[in-house]
């Protein structure tokens, strides 16, 4: 898949694209709806599909001390709109200059001059714009002046539920995982790279995989059944997050013990796929009755992994 920085002197095979628009964080069930719509669209009028991202999001740009909970990073959503088939993504810088276009000069400026869209694709809610005062409506209106066709998608639901990132975001905060991954259609799960930790797992017979998590992530405290991938290899493992109350109350680290497994992995970079919720943390009047706890979760998550679920 091409990946365009920009939109200005782009190659000449991301021009005339059948582009949707959007961050498309987590890449839920309800982008995958207008993913696959571009997709459907490319292939009828024989153009490219892809996508039209900003970097970074437009809210981190305007609220850079309030970092947010991102579901994916940059690589992770390239990868999932690989997987789908898209051929391209248009990776926009969102900086002052962008924030400052007008909703008809990101039109004419973006879409018509820079890329030679045919056709885009957009979710109901969707906003562009200095000040936000493009809709799908003046997109429409935009797309008979110019020549391109626009496709407005419907809110996606299930059970009278819209899909949306800020409502998987909250499931996350709750360490309802499942229910995550119901609503984005495949696990939820961190990359990060393995660093070095007090080494209290590996006294207490449980040694672990530590990695801080992104700033702004919000991942309930906690003991997860967890997936782990690196180097081509899946491993089960149990992870959890937390201050460690039976000890430091310290900074939380998301520490992962991998099943049947004997190696190092510092310095490693590994994707934690979470797939079910064991337990809350909590205190422990001892190491043994933590030992003890620790042994009922490890026998919890080796059943829940054992029935392949996804």
């Amino acid at each position: 898949m091409l990946v365009v920085q920009g939109y200005k002197d782009v190659p000449a095979n991301a021009r005339g694209a059948v582009l949707t628009i959007g961050n498309f964080d987590g890449v839920h069930r309800g982008h995958q709806a207008l993913l696959h719509k571009a997709f459907e669209i490319a292939q009828e009028i024989g153009a490219p599909a892809g996508a039209l991202i900003f970097e970074p999001y437009p809210r981190e740009f305007f609220e850079p001390k309030e970092p947010i909970f991102r579901l994916t990073t940059l690589p992770a959503k390239i990868a999932l709109f690989n997987r789908i088939g898209l051929d391209l993504t248009v990776v926009l810088n969102f900086d002052q200059a962008m924030a400052d276009l007008s909703a008809d000069d990101f039109v004419k400026q973006v879409l018509v001059d820079g890329l030679g869209v045919r056709h885009v694709i957009v979710g109901h809610n969707f906003f562009f714009g200095c000040r936000r005062i493009g809709t799908p409506e003046t997109l429409r209106a935009a797309g008979e002046r110019y020549g391109f066709g626009v496709t407005v998608i419907s809110p996606v639901a299930e059970h009278g539920e819209v899909f949306s990132s800020s409502n998987i975001r909250l499931r996350i905060t709750q360490g309802d995982v499942k229910g995550a991954a119901r609503r984005l259609g495949r696990n939820w799960s961190v990359i990060g790279q393995v660093v070095g930790g007090a080494k209290r797992g590996t006294g207490l017979g449980f040694p672990t995989a530590n990695i801080p998590l992104a700033k702004g992530n919000t991942l309930g405290h906690g003991i997860y059944a967890v997936r782990v991938h690196f180097e081509g290899a899946q491993h089960d493992g149990a992870a959890y997050l937390g201050t460690r109350p039976t000890y430091d109350n310290g900074k939380p680290v998301l520490e992962v013990f991998l099943l049947h497994f004997d190696g190092d992995l510092y310095g490693h970079t590994i994707e934690v796929e979470f797939v079910d919720f064991i337990r809350p943390d909590r205190k422990f009047d001892s190491s043994e009755e933590l030992v003890a706890q620790m042994q009922e979760d490890i026998a919890r998550v080796q059943a829940i992994l054992a029935t392949g679920s996804a």
